[in-house]
């Protein structure tokens, strides 16, 4: 990995660990020579992450669509800021750029984007590893939905192999290093004995 895009919240949460770990996760992405990518705040968690990288002299992206966001929440301090015209753009161009993905808590901008990095995943559109930082079990209720899917057979077992979850920033990073893909198994019950996908 070299660059890694970090989803999370525009706000800090009502727990101040949201707000530690944020900074945790920015100086270890400094520290470890990554770059961020991210949605380009200046504001919540988003800013947190991006404060700390750019004050431990790494580079910080962000991508913010045009016209959608009030000038000031655009982060005034980052290495490249990229409008696009679209948050649908945002996230492509996000994609593009970053070689893994974390996701911090956050609202339902944050669970759309890692519920879509993680379906891409599933599907075979990118092999990237995906972390998850569960600071204060915030994504355990997200953790058990996906498992529950895979209960009522709607998901295949091997699926959760796609995700690296831990409660700490040093931790998940060291998960996300190991990544190895999983072989994944046959999504389509009904077509059992087919060839498994990768």
């Amino acid at each position: 990995m070299k660059t890694i895009c970090v989803y999370a919240g525009s706000n800090l949460g009502n727990h101040k660990e949201f707000k530690q770990k944020a900074n945790e996760l920015g100086e270890l992405i400094a520290e470890r020579g990554y770059r961020l990518v991210y949605g380009g705040s200046s504001i919540g968690l988003m800013g947190e992450v991006a404060n700390q990288v750019l004050a431990r002299g790494g580079e910080a992206i962000g991508v913010i669509p045009k016209g959608l966001f009030i000038g000031e929440m655009a982060h005034p301090h980052l290495t490249q800021l990229i409008e696009v015209n679209s948050m649908h753009e945002r996230k492509a161009k996000m994609s593009e750029l970053a070689d893994g993905f974390i996701a911090l808590p956050g609202g339902i901008g944050t669970f759309e984007e890692l519920f879509e990095i993680y379906c891409w995943a599933q599907i075979g559109i990118h092999h990237k590893p995906i972390g998850v930082l569960n600071v204060q079990n915030y994504y355990q209720s997200f953790i058990d939905l996906v498992r529950h899917s895979v209960d009522e057979e709607f998901a295949n077992p091997s699926h959760l192999r796609l995700l690296s979850i831990a409660t700490s920033p040093d931790v998940l990073l060291d998960k996300m290093e190991t990544y190895t893909p999983p072989i994944l198994g046959n999504k389509w019950k009904q077509l059992d004995g087919q060839k498994a996908q990768r």
